[in-house]
């Protein structure tokens, strides 16, 4: 993936990263220089990192970061509409494909919610619309130290969870939710010490919202 505008590669003694990120792993490391935390309002986009982060539901983030490339391939590059299309013949061809996570549940709970995020995308014209209102449009930014400072959920992953839970969707707890919360922009988790953090900052299109565990930046 091409580097994300706004990133600059900082002189290696610079470098400080989230406490999270496997040093020894270069595919965390680009990931989490180049994309995580990033605002997205693409809904094609969004519609991966959802369908990511359902099949990642019990395994490690890393698992299926390592499959994306086969999954964009199996999946026809997160298309919804095309994904909403798959038929039985399809899944077989997807539970037999060794590059991807065979659990035929995930599988089809991923064109299953192809077709409601279709269904979201037409009540409020567009999927980011309608993810961003959880936020009330602005990245919330929290302050973070260490590993332990990471919540697993927020009020905010709880209601969004509910909420498309309630609209039909499936595999998106309140924990997958937070994940995608933090991959996606809608909140700031980059640690204070990370280069990242500020970058991030930068690119958010309007200043952070102030909440129980946030603060404003400005």
């Amino acid at each position: 993936m091409t580097a994300t505008k706004g990133f600059r590669k900082a002189p290696s003694k610079e470098i400080r990263r989230c406490p999270w990120v496997d040093l020894a792993k270069p595919d965390y490391i680009e990931y989490h220089d180049k994309e995580w935390g990033v605002p997205v309002h693409d809904d094609r986009l969004i519609f991966e990192f959802l369908t990511l982060e359902a099949a990642q539901a019990g395994l490690s983030w890393y698992t299926v970061l390592r499959k994306r490339a086969n999954y964009r391939a199996a999946f026809d590059n997160f298309d919804p509409e095309t994904v909403a299309r798959y038929d039985e013949r399809k899944v077989q061809a997807l539970l037999q494909n060794a590059g991807i996570i065979r659990n035929q549940a995930k599988i089809r709970a991923a064109i299953h919610n192809a077709a409601r995020f279709l269904e979201v995308g037409e009540e409020f014209g567009s999927f980011g619309a309608y993810i961003w209102r959880f936020v009330d449009g602005r990245p919330l930014v929290h302050e973070i130290e260490e590993i332990a400072d990471y919540p697993a959920t927020t009020a905010e992953s709880d209601a969004l969870s509910k909420d498309l839970r309630q609209r039909g969707f499936k595999f998106l707890g309140s924990t997958v939710c937070y994940a995608h919360m933090q991959a996606t922009g809608l909140v700031n988790d980059h640690a204070l010490s990370c280069f990242r953090r500020r970058e991030i900052l930068g690119l958010a299109e309007k200043k952070p919202k102030a909440g129980s565990r946030a603060r404003r930046e400005g």
